[in-house]
């Protein structure tokens, strides 16, 4: 149980409430509201270590607000109603403490805060999906309780405008910080738990994650209005087209249905569905975050915009810096995952899954995800190709996405000295029939499991790729196929389900790639073309 403070805590805290009392004396108050807190602040919640925090809130205008914690104490007059203080940098502490916010009708204790390092998890649904959903979660759970692992769950809103707090409820509980355990994660994300998880056994501090994703959700619905606007005009017009074709299918629903009814008739059409409409998320479940200091952010989505991964080239680093500039914190690190495998089509066997290379839209977008840790700095991606189930978009297997996005975490955030990141493309170099493909992240070296390298395509002058022959020569791969003479590209693990098993020795996958700039599938077609 978290003691409110220490003794020489408890003597500076009498201080200041005796200069309170004065201060309301001479200030001459009468009646007043309660000073309030966004509901993000809590008992059992993590602030960021090493950096500054805001604390902030309501009040009457002109009253006396004072926040202790540990040995600081700050004090402000509200203005416009809000209120906020900085707290300066601290390192990180697991001792509980209490942080005491001090108005002049109330006072608000907030127990059990520690510091360390604080994550934001967000996308669609498989970050949303729960442990209870995922293969050894009962196992998981029941040994899941960890004093200095701490778990925020942002309620489902949709807004249409932005939002200073956090709305709704989750699971018919007001939102808030809870201390890991076997209550508090079956029906948390399983890939942000086993994240926080694994970093918190790692960095041996404080680690709270706040978890706010929606299933199905596409990157536009959390970026910010007016970036949308600025830089992707075309997506906002496609917008506006949906938003007339479902008023017009909504009035002839209702029309129908009255018609249906008028004739004593049974009408049992559904309702059309009004679909996403862009950052309403942004309004709701990223807005009321901002003043909130975090370390970093882990994001898992794509599977909404597989079908314009083209578009996702520069949608995808707009959303991050759209993100970090409203934080304010500068380049925090971004840690996304790559597309898990997943066959479309379904219940297709892995033989004709593999028979031959074709085009893909989920290849695209993995490019995509990829392609921004290249235009931004402090970005990086896992990749999950062992980790997919073949008919099923969400896989149970979340545990070592979890993992890896830890182990990023510790390698490019923390600096610790360790292979984070599976063997990435870097360069190739044709030599006659062959390409010679080099790797970044190759770790103590390059490894085929399971048989001969799978995965690896080659193409000629005409663009048609075929299964090349791939072999490991120290830390390259070299491909060839014995019907192409002059190869011009190659292609490696490009396909919904990438039937591959390149990996480093450090026990990691490699990267899906592809050396070409031939047309995307998802590119927007040349006016005039077929489409």
């Amino acid at each position: 149980m978290a003691e409110p403070f220490n003794s020489a805590m408890r003597n500076s805290y009498s201080r200041f409430v005796a200069g309170l009392a004065v201060a309301i004396l001479v200030s001459g108050s009468t009646v007043l509201a309660d000073i309030k807190l966004p509901k993000i602040f809590g008992d059992n919640m993590v602030l960021q270590a090493g950096k500054s925090v805001k604390i902030w809130g309501w009040a009457d205008e002109g009253e006396l607000v004072v926040v202790q914690f540990h040995n600081q104490v700050k004090s402000t007059r509200a203005q416009g109603g809000k209120w906020s203080v900085v707290l300066s940098a601290m390192k990180p502490n697991a001792r509980a403490a209490t942080l005491a916010v001090l108005g002049e009708k109330n006072t608000v204790e907030l127990k059990n805060v520690v510091v360390g390092e604080v994550w934001i998890a967000s996308g669609q649904s498989n970050m949303q999906w729960s442990l209870t959903r995922t293969e050894n979660w009962t196992k998981a759970a029941a040994s899941s309780s960890n004093p200095n692992l701490r778990l925020f769950y942002v309620p489902r809103v949709k807004s249409a405008k932005t939002l200073d707090d956090i709305s709704g409820q989750h699971l018919n509980k007001d939102p808030q910080w809870e201390v890991s355990g076997p209550e508090s994660t079956p029906e948390f994300s399983a890939v942000a738990y086993y994240f926080g998880r694994n970093l918190q056994k790692a960095l041996d501090v404080p680690v709270g994650i706040i978890h706010t994703s929606w299933g199905g959700s596409p990157a536009e619905v959390w970026m910010r209005d007016d970036v949308l606007s600025a830089k992707h005009a075309d997506l906002l017009e496609m917008y506006g087209t949906r938003a007339k074709n479902y008023e017009k299918a909504l009035a002839k629903y209702k029309a129908d249905a009255a018609a249906a009814k008028a004739a004593g008739k049974a009408f049992k059409r559904r309702a059309p569905r009004k679909g996403w409409v862009p950052s309403e998320l942004y309004h709701s479940m990223i807005h009321p975050l901002l003043n909130f200091s975090i370390n970093g952010a882990i994001w898992y989505q794509g599977e909404s915009n597989a079908q314009r991964a083209h578009q996702y080239r520069t949608l995808f680093a707009d959303m991050i810096s759209n993100w970090r500039e409203d934080w304010g914190q500068g380049s925090f690190p971004f840690l996304a995952v790559e597309l898990a495998p997943y066959d479309k089509r379904r219940n297709r066997s892995l033989e004709e899954i593999a028979r031959k290379p074709v085009d893909s839209d989920w290849a695209e977008l993995r490019e995509a995800q990829i392609l921004a840790t290249k235009k931004l700095k402090n970005v990086g991606t896992v990749t999950i190709t062992d980790a997919g189930t073949k008919d099923d978009i969400h896989p149970p297997m979340k545990e070592p996405v979890g993992a890896r996005l830890a182990l990023a975490a510790q390698g490019m955030v923390y600096g610790k000295k360790l292979t984070w990141s599976g063997p990435k493309y870097r360069s190739h170099r044709i030599w006659g029939n062959k390409v010679t493909i080099r790797f970044d992240h190759v770790g103590e070296g390059l490894e085929s499991k399971e048989g001969g390298l799978t995965g690896f395509s080659i193409a000629g002058d005409d663009q048609k790729f075929v299964w090349g022959n791939a072999e490991i020569k120290g830390n390259t791969v070299v491909v060839s196929h014995p019907n192409i003479k002059k190869p011009k590209a190659v292609r490696f693990g490009w396909a919904d389900y990438p039937v591959v098993n390149l990996w480093s020795k450090n026990g990691l996958p490699a990267h899906p790639f592809r050396t070409d700039s031939f047309p995307l599938t998802t590119a927007p077609k040349p006016a005039g073309t077929a489409k």
